[in-house]
């Protein structure tokens, strides 16, 4: 995995924040337990407190590392001239990753609402910032846009991603409409990944509806975690069909 330039937040940062407040408080009250001869209740807030405190680095390690190492693999197999779009692209971890494996005149256009509830300083400039930072920003492009009405012509990109985005839009119809939508903007035969820890099997209905035949959802592993395997991401892969 190369080596990252930008600076990217912290994905949803205030349940990052309660884990470590809250695995502090139960230290705490396992240390008063104790100098109160209280043992049982100060070993049950001793296990409560190290569960707490080992989900918080989980969703720590994710956030600044472990995302990062399984976008690489999946990017892999980018050739390297693909017009490849990020659905929600926020400051740009997914995005700036699939730049920097683009030559031969391949292009990726983020797109997003920029809200910073979804992650910490998300705003167009920071991921302006980071493309600069990346040395990539010849070849990205950055569009203010809702996921379900992409302002994109149809059959415009080689390669669709979204990575823990499309769960972020309140409605199951909203969800279904983005789906929709990144299929519409895929070319025939064009690849689409789509990671997300909630509505996975939404997604890959939606897309069994519009016909697509070649689409799994598949674990992203324990790299992907937000604070252990019940907050597990998983991807959907999905090649549109050309026929």
């Amino acid at each position: 995995m190369r080596k990252r330039h930008g600076r990217y937040g912290f994905d949803a940062p205030w349940p990052l924040v309660g884990l470590f407040l809250g695995a502090t408080l139960l230290l705490a009250l396992a240390a008063i337990s104790f100098v109160l001869d209280v043992t049982a209740a100060g070993v049950a807030f001793t296990f409560g407190g190290l569960y707490t405190l080992a989900s918080a680095l989980s969703y720590l390690y994710t956030t600044r590392r472990g995302k990062f190492a399984v976008w690489d693999e999946e990017l892999r197999r980018l050739r390297g001239d693909e017009r490849v779009l990020d659905l929600g692209c926020g400051r740009g971890a997914v995005l700036m990753a699939a730049a920097g494996r683009l030559t031969d005149g391949g292009r990726a256009t983020g797109v997003d609402l920029w809200r910073t509830k979804d992650q910490t300083g998300n705003t167009e400039a920071a991921a302006r910032a980071n493309a600069e930072a990346e040395g990539v920003a010849d070849r990205v492009d950055l569009v203010t846009g809702d996921l379900r009405d992409l302002p994109f012509r149809d059959d415009g990109f080689d390669v669709v991603l979204s990575g823990l985005a499309l769960h972020n839009i309140p409605s199951a119809e909203g969800r279904a409409q983005a789906v929709r939508e990144a299929y519409r903007v895929l070319r025939p035969g064009g690849l689409m990944l789509l990671a997300d820890f909630q509505h996975t099997p939404d997604y890959e209905q939606t897309l069994r509806d519009l016909g697509v035949i070649d689409v799994r959802r598949r674990d992203a592993g324990w790299r992907y975690w937000y604070g252990g395997p019940w907050f597990a991401t998983t991807i959907v892969e999905a090649r549109k069909p050309t026929g």
